[in-house]
Parts: C-alpha cells; sequence; structure tokens
C-alpha cells in the first residue's frame, strides 16, 4: 500500500504511486490517499481505473474483488461495479467514486486532492 502525507501541500496535482507493473493484470493496488482509500484497477489491455475502494452496498473493499473486463465484482455479496463509470450493475443501484488516473510510459499516476483534506481539517478544528 502507498500512503500520501500531507505536511505542507493544499493543492490538487497530479501524483506518480508505482509502475504499471507493479499492478497485477486483472487486480490491483489500494493507495492510502488524503481523500481515503483508492483503489487502482488494472484491466484487460491494461487499462486502469481508480475508485474509491469501498463497494456502494455495503461497503466491502473493492480492491479484494475479482475484475472481469471492465467490471468488479464485490468481494462480500458479489455486487458487480463497472470500473468506469463505478456505477452498480442493474437491477442492484449504487456508485462508487472514479478518480482520474493516468499512465506515462510505466509510471502511473493518480490526481490527487491535497485541497479537500485541507478543508475538511479546517472545518474540524
Amino acid at each position: 500500500m502507498t500512503t500520501f502525507t500531507t505536511s505542507g501541500v493544499t493543492a490538487r496535482r497530479w501524483v506518480a504511486i508505482c509502475r504499471l507493473d507493479d499492478i497485477p493484470k486483472l487486480g490491483s493496488r489500494v493507495i492510502d490517499a488524503p481523500q481515503g482509500r483508492i483503489a487502482v484497477f488494472r484491466a484487460d489491455r491494461d487499462r486502469l481505473f481508480a475508485l474509491d475502494d469501498r463497494c456502494p452496498h455495503k461497503g466491502g473493499p473493492l480492491s479484494q474483488g475479482i475484475v472481469h473486463g471492465e467490471w468488479v465484482a464485490c468481494p462480500l455479496h458479489n455486487w458487480q461495479i463497472a470500473l468506469g463509470s463505478g456505477e452498480a450493475r442493474a437491477p442492484d443501484k449504487g456508485c462508487t467514486r472514479r478518480h482520474p488516473v493516468k499512465t506515462e510510459g510505466e509510471r502511473v499516476w493518480l490526481w490527487l486532492d491535497f485541497a479537500a483534506l485541507a478543508v475538511a481539517v479546517e472545518i474540524a478544528a
């Protein structure tokens, strides 16, 4: 798992999180980001997707689910979640938040929102 801290950082930006080979094909890697745990999935043909690591049904860890095509099956109750949209497959209803992710060469980059954490800390104080 990769963990990011926010000391002195208050902006949104692309952050290099790993190499493409660090994410197993048809698998995932969990990033402990300022906005919570994010699962970065590697689907067929090395397409990458990033979702909150939380099923919209009962909060199951999507990173532990089975990736098939461009879907992930929640390990708790087998809800099918579209990797591209975060939407549950009908007849189930619900959505998990998506996050921008990209590759440049062999590096995987994730868009992290450090500003959102700074606002949350300020409100809590």
